[in-house]
């Protein structure tokens, strides 16, 4: 196991009716500006128990944050912030939302341009504070440092961290998930399970505790996904998921052992530029990435298939077929696309993505050896 030290200061209320104890996580002196995206609390009643919670608080509503938050509409904001002089923002809905609230907090005291937090690593020395009421379990935003903003005019998607942009506080109450589409609901489970994957699926360091975290959450993941699709409004169902999303990206389960990103990258670019969902873009690219990577993750995959999946077999190469093979069937299961295929691309289609990681000049993997040229290799087996 690697060294490491473990920061995370977030709290944590879970359960049904938190959204009331709002006015107990929020000062009342302050001025609140509530953040969401396009409309649907007011739909699902949780925009009413936020505003119940927050009875005789001075409030501002910005509204309209898109599923990829744009910097154009999160300067909008900020412009709000510093007209209205704004104390402290609460993003209610999906990661989407939260991600777009870390951006502004940032930014609204930000000395510079503020795309340059997200181009250029731009130290941010302080943040405005905020808190989250969580609507959508997928991102694991809602316990992390972490955020992606995207930039239609220039087709970028960039994530940035900075310690100054953990939320004070998450609310968690899987009751606001039950009215959910089903597209979301897939969308969720399959991004909670790419997250945990990029921190797992890398090669052995000795890091027993963190393996068997990640293939905990992975097997509740694949256990309790299918059944949201039946069953919405199953409390339990939704409350395992909302907090195995939530653990998934905290970074607990990263402490001290490699990780691989190469997935997540890849389907950022799709997604900026053809406008995919985050998740569906995961499940493309994750076994397209295995398979070309198969003798660098091959231990781990032959582990994964074993713990995870129960595959009885001593050949390791069998084992690692079956484990691409049950987890693109798990991804069918949760009805998203598994291939370029399946939303209408070829590798050729996807020629700007692959030059805007050249021209980045990243190089992906737990090793750092996938270049440019290994994303094609990598996209044309995702065909």
């Amino acid at each position: 196991m690697y060294n490491f030290e473990f920061y995370n200061p977030v709290r944590i209320v879970f359960g049904k009716g938190t959204i009331k104890e709002l006015s107990r996580l929020i000062d009342r002196s302050l001025k609140v500006m509530i953040a969401y995206g396009g409309g649907s609390i007011k739909n699902n009643g949780v925009h009413e128990q936020v505003m119940k919670a927050l009875e005789g608080y001075d409030i501002v509503e910005f509204s309209g944050i898109e599923a990829n938050p744009q910097y154009s509409t999160c300067m909008k904001a900020v412009d709000v912030i510093k007209r209205e002089k704004v104390d402290f923002v609460l993003s209610v809905g999906g990661g989407s939302v939260l991600d777009a609230v870390k951006f502004i907090s940032a930014a609204v005291n930000f000395d510079g341009e503020p795309w340059n937090i997200l181009t250029s690593g731009a130290k941010i020395q302080s943040a405005m504070p905020f808190g989250c009421v969580l609507t959508l379990p997928a991102t694991g935003s809602e316990m992390n440092m972490n955020a992606v903003i995207s930039r239609d005019e220039t087709g970028e998607k960039l994530a940035f961290g900075n310690p100054n942009v953990y939320p004070k506080f998450s609310i968690l109450d899987p009751e606001t998930t039950f009215s959910l589409p089903v597209r979301q609901i897939s969308n969720g489970v399959v991004d909670a399970f790419a997250h945990t994957m990029e921190q797992y699926m890398t090669y052995d360091v000795n890091a027993p505790i963190q393996d068997r975290y990640a293939e905990a959450l992975l097997m509740t993941l694949i256990e309790e996904g299918p059944k949201a699709l039946e069953n919405p409004k199953d409390y339990d169902v939704r409350a395992n998921i909302m907090w195995a999303a939530t653990m998934a990206l905290n970074h607990l389960n990263s402490v001290g052992v490699p990780q691989d990103w190469a997935t997540h990258m890849i389907g950022h670019e799709l997604t900026a530029l053809y406008g995919i969902d985050h998740a569906r873009t995961l499940a493309i690219v994750m076994p397209a990435v295995w398979k070309h990577q198969r003798k660098e993750k091959g231990a781990k995959l032959a582990r994964y298939a074993r713990r995870v999946w129960g595959v009885d077999t001593h050949d390791d190469e069998k084992a690692i077929d079956l484990a691409i093979e049950k987890t693109i069937a798990f991804f069918k299961q949760m009805q998203v696309p598994v291939s370029l295929k399946d939303v209408d691309l070829t590798p050729a289609d996807c020629s700007k993505a692959v030059k805007q990681l050249e021209n980045r000049k990243v190089k992906l993997g737990e090793h750092g050896k996938i270049t440019f040229k290994e994303v094609e290799q990598i996209l044309e087996i995702a065909a």
